[in-house]
């Protein structure tokens, strides 16, 4: 695949950035593209490695050195047919996916990793552009109504995969706007709304019918939902967020992340009728949690015009290379820094928050941390103690809380029957991803847990191949990868 000596002959290379004075001006995205040479060379590095460990790293399957090789050849059309055959958006993963494929790339095992997630990017930037994705609606309907509750990219995946079976499907979601946390939890620098729209459009054409604020358990009944339809997939995803339970937590200016970041989401769209303007303007922020959602907080601050922005993770210090308990081809637990890392912020691992500090009037004013230390026996859990004499006081105005999520809501699997994990997760498995109630199903973070983007269009296309094998008896949609389906 590929150049056969691409490899040696050439680096990676991936998109350039803005400079952080000038992007820290708006909240559109910063990435310089590549120009098609450039990415061609990309293309080339792909090598013919025989077994292409990419393929297991990415859980879609994606056929990544297929699409190298088209990249490499100047073939962008096929390239972009090949990608659509496993990936309903490749828009969304180009730009969020952390790149599992990249760290079980081959040549990663003494090189730098071929730049798959920029080449899946641009493919699909450039397939937009060129007017090669139009809608494809489905030449016949069976007549099988099928309800999706939730709009983020398990229930869009699973949406037009049925869609194209040629069953009538209707996405139900609370919110004002489609595309759940792509929408309302990634800050706008890292996804413009406007490729979610791009791509809803699509969707829309291709006969989804979509409904907005239509909160299942609350305001449509689950009743309506279990009479009409013929099956409900259940998408709704992992929201409960992790609270820190200790003394000052219920002071003014201790929120959630996802709090904060949604109201900036929405505050970019336009919207201005807040209850509680949640700002870190000409604020101490400091920022619990050194995940995702951790550092999309970091960058939101400083575009506010955060007066300082500090960042605690309770784990130890990542290694800047594998660690050597977690060697090629898995997904190793390195030191990782975002590009709102690198717009400013200071970072501390191996402190625990201890207690918040306010002011007579109940405003946050400091927080006070311990430092912390793992230790680990084997066949245990690690055991986390704290580091006497190392109590220390931090002036603050905000704290945001990026700690995770522990599950699903319950709403839906109350009213629904559902048995539900110890963390309120939907109980279902990968082999049918049925409920314990017939006729319901569930994928995504509903039914895994807080995951990946890209783990999420992976099951709602799964879960789309059981569904319509349950009402018809068999199915020509794809159970994993190598799926022959129209997308370009």
């Amino acid at each position: 695949m590929g150049k056969i000596t691409g490899f040696l002959e050439i680096k990676r290379e991936v998109e350039a950035y803005d400079k952080v004075e000038q992007r820290l001006k708006n909240y559109k995205e910063f990435t310089i593209p590549m120009e098609k040479s450039a990415l061609k060379d990309q293309g080339a590095r792909c090598m013919d490695c025989g077994i292409p460990f990419c393929h297991s790293g990415c859980p879609l399957g994606n056929l990544i050195p297929d699409f190298n090789d088209y990249v490499y050849k100047g073939r962008w059309k096929e390239a972009a047919k090949i990608l659509h055959s496993t990936n309903n958006f490749p828009e969304f993963t180009g730009r969020l996916c952390p790149a599992p494929c990249e760290e079980a790339c081959v040549l990663g095992i003494n090189e730098d990793p071929v730049s798959i997630e920029n080449i899946e990017k641009n493919i699909v930037e450039i397939a937009f552009d060129e007017g090669w994705i139009v809608a494809q609606p489905p030449k016949k309907r069976t007549g099988k109504k099928i309800a999706i509750v939730g709009s983020g990219p398990s229930g869009l995946a699973a949406a037009q995969q049925l869609n194209r079976a040629g069953h009538l499907v209707t996405v139900f979601e609370r919110d004002a706007k489609l595309g759940g946390l792509l929408r309302y939890g990634i800050p706008d620098f890292k996804l413009e709304k406007t490729v979610i729209d791009r791509r809803i459009a699509v969707l829309e054409e291709e006969g989804i019918i979509f409904k907005t604020k239509a909160h299942v358990g609350k305001n449509v009944s689950v009743e309506t939902l279990k009479s009409e339809y013929d099956a409900i997939l259940l998408c709704g995803g992992a929201t409960v967020r992790r609270s820190i339970p200790i003394k000052g937590a219920h002071l003014k200016g201790v929120h959630q992340a996802m709090d904060f970041l949604k109201q900036n989401n929405e505050r970019v769209d336009g919207i201005t009728n807040f209850k509680e303007e949640l700002t870190a303007k000409g604020k101490n922020v400091i920022v619990i949690g050194g995940g995702d959602t951790g550092s999309d907080c970091i960058g939101t601050s400083n575009r506010h015009g955060a007066n300082s922005v500090v960042n605690f993770e309770i784990l130890n210090k990542p290694t800047v290379g594998r660690p050597a308990n977690q060697p090629w081809p898995y997904w190793p637990m390195r030191l990782r820094e975002s590009s709102s890392h690198k717009e400013g912020v200071e970072r501390f691992f191996s402190v625990s928050t201890k207690e918040f500090l306010g002011d007579k009037n109940g405003n946050l004013n400091g927080l006070i941390t311990v430092e912390v230390e793992w230790l680990f026996k084997e066949g245990e859990r690690p055991e986390l103690k704290e580091i006497k004499g190392t109590e220390k006081k931090w002036d603050c105005d905000l704290v945001l809380l990026a700690l995770g999520f522990t599950g699903a809501e319950k709403t839906l699997s109350e009213q629904f029957g559902i048995d539900v994990d110890f963390r309120t997760n939907i109980k279902a498995t990968e082999k049918d991803y049925k409920t314990n109630v017939a006729g319901i199903f569930t994928a995504g973070d509903m039914r895994r847990g807080q995951s990946l983007i890209v783990w999420a269009i992976s099951e709602g296309r799964q879960a789309a191949h059981h569904i319509d094998k349950c009402l018809m008896g068999s199915s020509n949609l794809p159970l994993k990868a190598f799926g022959d389906l129209p997308g370009v």
